[in-house]
């Protein structure tokens, strides 16, 4: 960087960066010596012992021992031994034993053999830069003594199954005798391969750390002298003579092997640790699924420190089962944690560069930040790239991801084999309607609500439920409440609120109904709408309708916008509804008339045609809806509140024949009340209008009707 000063001062900031982020990566790893970002560690230096060990040693007898005289050799000089040599062999079998029960790196390289990739001899497990990320998650929840639950979304080959499967051989071997471990993969071929790793470790297994303790010493002797006649013990038997199950005969523990494609292989047992490799690409059926897989092998594991479950996969697809639970490990909502290894914090995917072309490659990747649009389909825009430095990816990964982008047609196949972030890791057949970037961006607004409860009146349904019109709290209320209504009573806004509907079934199989609340406050100064509150839940069409009408009455009488195709359609479930809507519709505007109405064409009108209430989506209105949503998002033009909405926006597809629809198994019920609602919010409402307590700028909205009736 030196030799080039004719830099732009933003280039050479971009250099300095680069610089530090290749020494975090390729910074030699010594995991004897030991690192101090593998977690709390301290340094520990007696005499030419120079170490990083565990914080979670310091409370160990034999390391306060050491600290109180200063130097290992004064304290092995009071051990009772013959000589000076036995007495340095004894302790430093004591402190290894000490540093392989604290320190799975250092246990990890000097004690477990895994294949060589690319041929050759077995080698000692050095963790790489991912596998390092996930042992520190593994160790954060066993440090704190709480059971391990972690899902793995992964790029390919840097080794995260290997990892996964010493990391568990330690547990066995190391931390506690009759730990029963249980490998699932998604074929018979790839749990061999799995337990290969295992037997191939175990073979080379220090054998006197797998004795039981009476014959540990005697193995130990004989290991030192070198002799011939040592006793060759055997290290494990297979259990039930022809089983998929061995037992390791010093740790009294039992690895199982069992495949999705045979489930039975997998069911039963007594089992402390699980490991479920490729759960993506676990075969599902009528009769067969990974859920019931899933729950059948881990239903007896118990919720205790020592005990493990871990499912890890690359993506294939969304909607799938591995995508449901890796979203709800993130958002926090089940027991397990989620954590992704992007592409480009694996060493091999990076393309080194000479001094000139780092800084003109730079210069370049500035210069493109902000282009949206690519000149190939084999090529990323520049904003892409860009982001990806912003994630954390150096110019040398950026530029082999730019070189490898170019064997592919299509940015989505490149992103299922080496994905950036754990969005764009579940690609799906279908095209995504909003950018996730996008979406996103509207995140840092999502909040817990202000409060919980329900609206209620002086009935659950009718003119009466209109009455006496209050909020009651409960924990575990339907409506959230964000913004409450203003209670500036002397100053009241017209065309405030908005209420909108879209109905969903009874049974909690089905999909829900949700009634969501905007306020528009803020339009009036050049401000975003925003969601104040939103209802959700299963109940029936005119409870439902009901109490829309009571929250929007709550709402200073918001404008209620009751989306009716479900009510309009005869469909399995709502017959009843569909024969009645009109009726209750009707009901329901002679108790609330701030009700929305569709507009009237001339010809309609002519003929007298009756005023239809609700709104409804059908092949004109909804690509008309969705549009003016990809816009709102896009540009940032609304306040969203509700994490799980941002969720609904993802797994939201445009599919092949045109039509809109969520990604199997997800919903859209939020998405299309934000849809519905910021249309008519933008496109057909007027700005918001305040009015003082003598009502001298407009018409209150109760004593007007709807504006939509033409």
């Amino acid at each position: 960087m030196n030799s080039l000063p004719y830099l732009s001062s933003e280039i050479k900031e971009l250099l300095k960066e680069n610089a530090i982020r290749n020494n975090r990566v390729k910074t030699p790893y010594d995991p004897i010596k030991g690192d101090p970002h593998d977690g709390p560690r301290f340094h520990l230096i007696l005499d030419d012992l120079d170490c990083w060990i565990p914080e979670s040693m310091r409370n160990e007898k034999l390391v306060k021992n050491l600290l109180e005289y200063g130097s290992w050799k004064k304290y092995m000089q009071k051990a009772k031994t013959d000589s000076y040599s036995d007495a340095q062999t004894e302790f430093f079998l004591q402190w290894n034993a000490l540093r392989a029960l604290h320190d799975f790196p250092f246990w990890a390289a000097s004690y477990a053999h895994i294949k060589c990739k690319g041929g050759g001899n077995d080698l000692l497990f050095k963790l790489n830069h991912p596998q390092r990320r996930l042992v520190e998650t593994l160790e954060q929840m066993r440090r704190n003594n709480l059971p391990i639950r972690l899902i793995l979304l992964k790029a390919r080959q840097w080794g995260g199954s290997t990892c996964v499967q010493m990391y568990m051989a330690w547990l066995q071997l190391v931390h506690e005798k009759g730990l029963n471990s249980l490998i699932i993969a998604h074929q018979g071929c790839a749990t061999d391969e799995i337990k290969d790793m295992f037997d191939r470790m175990i073979l080379q297994y220090p054998e006197e750390m797998l004795l039981p303790n009476k014959d540990q010493e005697a193995a130990r002797k004989d290991s030192e002298t070198g002799t011939k006649k040592r006793v060759q013990h055997k290290r494990m038997e297979r259990v039930g003579g022809s089983g998929a199950a061995f037992r390791v005969l010093g740790r009294n523990c039992k690895i199982k092997i069992g495949s999705a494609e045979r489930p039975n292989s997998c069911r039963g047992g007594d089992y402390n640790l699980i490991h479920c490799s490729e759960v993506a690409l676990w075969p599902s059926s009528r009769l067969k699924t990974p859920e019931a897989l899933h729950r059948a092998a881990t239903a007896g594991v118990l919720f205790k420190p020592l005990t493990m479950i871990l499912m890890e996969s690359t993506a294939n697809g969304t909607g799938n089962f591995f995508h449901k639970e890796y979203e709800a490990a993130k958002s926090g909502t089940s027991q397990f944690k989620a954590l992704f290894i992007p592409w480009f914090e694996i060493e091999q995917y990076s393309v080194p560069m000479q001094e000139e072309e780092l800084a003109e490659f730079a210069g370049k990747l500035i210069e493109g930040r902000n282009n949206e649009h690519s000149v190939s389909d084999r090529q990323q825009p520049g904003a892409y790239l860009w982001r990806l430095w912003e994630m954390g990816a150096s110019l040398e990964a950026i530029n082999w991801y730019v070189k490898e982008r170019s064997k592919y047609s299509d940015h989505g196949l490149m992103a299922s084999e080496y994905p950036s972030d754990d969005v764009e890791a579940f690609v799906h057949s279908g095209a995504r309607v909003f950018d996730k970037y996008c979406v996103e961006k509207l995140r840092p607004d999502c909040q817990p609500p202000l409060m919980r409860g329900e609206i209620d009146g002086d009935a659950p349904s009718g003119e009466k439920s209109l009455s006496n019109v209050r909020f009651s709290p409960a924990d575990n209320g339907a409506l959230a409440i964000w913004k409450d209504r203003s209670s500036q009573l002397d100053e009241r806004v017209a065309d405030r609120y908005l209420v909108v509907v879209d109905i969903g079934g009874r049974s909690r199989n089905s999909d829900w109904s949700v009634i969501t609340v905007f306020d528009r406050i803020e339009m009036s100064y050049g401000g975003k709408p925003e969601v104040a509150a939103q209802w959700r839940g299963h109940t029936d069409f005119d409870l439902l309708a009901w109490n829309a009408a009571r929250i929007a009455t709550y709402f200073d009488e918001a404008l209620l916008v009751i989306e009716s195709n479900t009510i309009e359609t005869h469909e399995p479930g709502h017959l009843d509804e569909a024969d009645q809507s009109a009726f209750l519709l009707n009901q329901i505007r002679e108790a609330y008339p701030n009700l929305y109405a569709r507009r009237r064409s001339e010809n309609d009108i002519k003929l007298g045609q009756p005023v239809k209430y609700g709104f409804h989506t059908n092949v004109s209105t909804k690509p008309m809806v969705i549009s003016t949503l990809v816009k709102v998002i896009r540009e940032g033009l609304y306040v969203e509140r509700d994490e799980q909405c941002l969720a609904e926006y993802l797994t939201y597809e445009q599919r092949q024949n045109g039509s809109y629809a969520a990604i199997q198994g997800y919903h859209d019920d939020m998405l299309m009340t934000r849809a519905i609602g910021l249309h008519i919010c933008f496109q057909e409402m007027k700005p918001p209008r305040v009015y003082g307590s003598d009502f001298s700028c407009c018409a209150h909205p109760s004593r007007r009707a709807s504006p939509f009736i033409f």
